[in-house]
């Protein structure tokens, strides 16, 4: 059964700001990997990214919350998101980690596994689940290039995997979301993103047809399904030409 998302209106309710209040309870002290950039301005980002797409409130209190299950599973659960902010919430916020559902902590799975893991996922998933998944690829691929700018390739010792292995999961990424049907401004946005990074590693990246293009190639195969079946040959005897009557 399809999950019905909270519409977001011209005032924000109470439910975000509690859900903001979480993200600071959360994360209010961390700070991103390799950096003094605060995690909470990467939330806020990626909530913004949401707004601005026209996402629902659902959507942006899970782009608050993204990565709460992953980081924080010691102090949140997915009864607790369940419970304060409903079903909908807690499965966008599943779609966007990469841990297995229901992780209570320790030691994570290997990143190759938890990352094809992810990228299965969304083959699974409607369009209507991806757009905080996607505005989170979409800021950190601008920390990442942010990054390179200021301390090069050193960037790269930062991560479980190199260069080329983060590369290649975004590159995926961005295939995947394309395929699922993905918002097609976002997915414009994180293709430029991507594009840009390829340039400054000079690294190439597979990124395949974009978004655009694949949703031009739908709505032509769907134009075609829905043409009327072909008309065999015509009588002999014209539709505008009455017969002559036997007497």
């Amino acid at each position: 059964m399809a999950l019905a998302p909270y519409p977001m209106t011209d005032t924000l309710s109470p439910r975000f700001y509690r859900a903001l209040s979480l993200a600071f309870e959360l994360h209010g002290r961390d700070r991103r990997k390799g950096s003094s950039v605060p995690v909470l301005a990467h939330l806020l980002s990626v909530c913004a990214i949401v707004q601005q797409d026209g996402g629902s409130e659902d959507e942006a209190i899970a782009a608050l919350l993204h990565d709460s299950l992953e980081d924080k599973p010691e102090l949140v659960d997915e009864q607790l998101l369940r419970k304060r902010f409903g079903a909908h919430v807690l499965h966008l916020v599943q779609v966007a980690t990469d841990t297995p559902p229901g992780w209570k902590g320790g030691v994570k799975p290997p990143w190759r596994e938890r990352k094809q893991a992810y990228i299965d996922r969304i083959a699974t998933e409607p369009a209507s689940s991806l757009r905080p998944t996607v505005a989170d690829k979409i800021d950190n691929v601008r920390a990442i290039l942010a990054d390179l700018h200021r301390v090069g390739d050193k960037l790269w010792k930062i991560f479980k995997a190199g260069k080329a292995d983060q590369l290649g999961y975004y590159s995926s990424c961005y295939r995947a979301y394309v395929k699922a049907g993905a918002s097609p401004r976002l997915l414009a946005q994180l293709r430029s993103l991507l594009e840009e990074l390829a340039r400054v590693t000079r690294h190439p990246i597979e990124l395949g047809p974009s978004a655009a293009r694949v949703a031009r190639g739908r709505r032509k195969a769907n134009h075609a399904t829905a043409r009327p079946p072909t008309r065999g040959r015509r009588s002999p005897v014209s539709p505008r030409t009455k017969p002559t009557e036997r007497g």
